[in-house]
């Protein structure tokens, strides 16, 4: 299991993330920066315990709207090699020194663990407690059985978010603009081998929640 330590982190994940995420075609924002908060998210073990994996729901406030994005993040003790274009950036860590964060979908290891959640072989872990699940988090998966992905991936970007080939021919469709819905728990659109949803925060003392990922056929 994953240790969490609570200490400083230099630029911190959301800073590195407002600089980022007005890169991304599925950015909604105007010209100017966003204003984020983190509002929720969780993690996922690697197991060899080498590589962090975070989900993290950063929302917008910089207008009325407040447009949650989905971040999935790796944080890594050296560079991947051969992913130089996917690095966020890099940040001093209290603890463990510097380190690599990249946008996970194009790593290996979450896309791996990402499948195996959506399968039911990996437990979602709570975002900033040691050795806790996240039951919050829901999964649904039908199909033939899903493996490990191979390097290097192949994800494309648009405005609807980023779309991963997995190995048995399915496409991973990761919501970066997140949409809340009614259902608890969310639903998976119609004709999905699978999904992943969670709740989060809402402004007014609700609960918002939304399918994170959808595992579709080719």
């Amino acid at each position: 299991m994953a240790v969490i330590h609570h200490t400083t982190l230099k630029p911190t994940k959301l800073e590195l993330l407002t600089d980022w995420l007005p890169t991304r075609p599925w950015y909604r924002g105007g010209p100017d920066a966003p204003v984020l908060e983190k509002s929720g998210g969780f993690r996922l073990d690697d197991p060899e315990g080498e590589v962090g994996i975070e989900f993290i729901v950063a929302t917008d406030t910089s207008s009325p709207e407040r447009t949650a994005y989905l971040a999935p993040l790796t944080y890594r003790g050296a560079p991947l090699a051969g992913a130089e274009h996917a690095l966020v950036g890099t940040m001093e860590h209290g603890v463990l020194g510097r380190r690599w964060v990249y946008d996970g979908c194009h790593d290996p290891v979450l896309v791996t663990e990402v499948l195996a959640l959506i399968e039911g072989r990996a437990q979602a872990m709570a975002q900033s407690l040691s050795d806790t699940p996240d039951h919050e988090v829901t999964r649904s998966h039908s199909g033939a059985p899903l493996g490990a992905a191979g390097f290097p991936l192949a994800p494309t970007d648009d405005r609807d978010g980023t779309r991963i080939p997995v190995p048995q021919g399915g496409i991973l469709h990761v919501h970066r603009v997140l949409t809340p819905v009614a259902e608890n728990p969310p639903q998976p659109p119609r004709g999905a081998l699978g999904h992943v949803a969670t709740g989060w925060p809402g402004p007014d003392g609700t609960r918002l929640r939304a399918v994170l990922m959808t595992l579709n056929a080719a």
